[in-house]
């Protein structure tokens, strides 16, 4: 007679069997990819590329008429061309020139209505020259509704631009980037640029 505990022993190796061939040979989720080659990341592309050089000028215009420029002289030193002709902050000004190439389009937009996203009458319009001679002027218009860029028309084309980029550059409005800070009380006929006083 075959003993009570053999019985138990032999039906516990049944159900290892059991289990280990069903874990071995069950089918697997389909939306899991055991083979293939691993997704390959795509590589960021920017509004202006290399290929144009770097910025000698940067002008924007705001649809409310304010307007800043600096460019870059003979002497390879920035200066203020507009609101005022005056010496430029060399930091500030080389900073927004480093903007312009960090300007990372993260969308495009096929079909759009202009107006829709202030492009008809743009907010802002960015014109930049470049060391290779070419001259690039791109509409900014508003903001997307996720508020992780701007809608900017290039050529034909309407694209999605990170915000970071073109907020620092936007700033150059409110705050161009002078050298000195210009007074208030200059004379009639004047330039503000003559009667500057150092920031502190």
């Amino acid at each position: 007679m075959i003993r009570r505990s053999t019985v138990v022993y032999i039906v516990l190796l049944l159900v290892l069997a059991g289990a280990y061939y069903y874990l071995n040979n069950r089918e697997q989720p389909a939306d899991i990819e055991l083979t293939g080659e691993p997704a390959t990341e795509v590589a960021p592309t920017y509004l202006f590329t290399a290929e144009e050089g770097t910025p000698t000028s940067i002008r924007i215009e705001s649809k409310a008429g304010e307007t800043v420029e600096v460019a870059r002289g003979e002497d390879e030193a920035w200066a203020l061309i507009e609101p005022i002709e005056a010496k430029a902050d060399q930091g500030s000004a080389e900073a927004a020139a480093s903007q312009v190439t960090t300007m990372r389009i993260v969308d495009t937009v096929p079909d759009v209505d202009p107006e829709i996203v202030g492009l008809q009458d743009p907010e802002y319009v960015l014109t930049i020259k470049f060391t290779s001679g070419v001259e690039r002027s791109v509409d900014i218009g508003v903001i997307t509704p996720s508020e992780s860029g701007y809608y900017v028309r290039d050529g034909d084309g309407v694209v999605i631009v990170s915000r970071s980029a073109i907020d620092a550059l936007l700033g150059l409005l409110t705050n161009p980037p002078y050298l000195e800070t210009p007074t208030a009380e200059a004379g009639a006929g004047t330039p503000l640029s003559e009667t500057a006083t150092p920031q502190p």
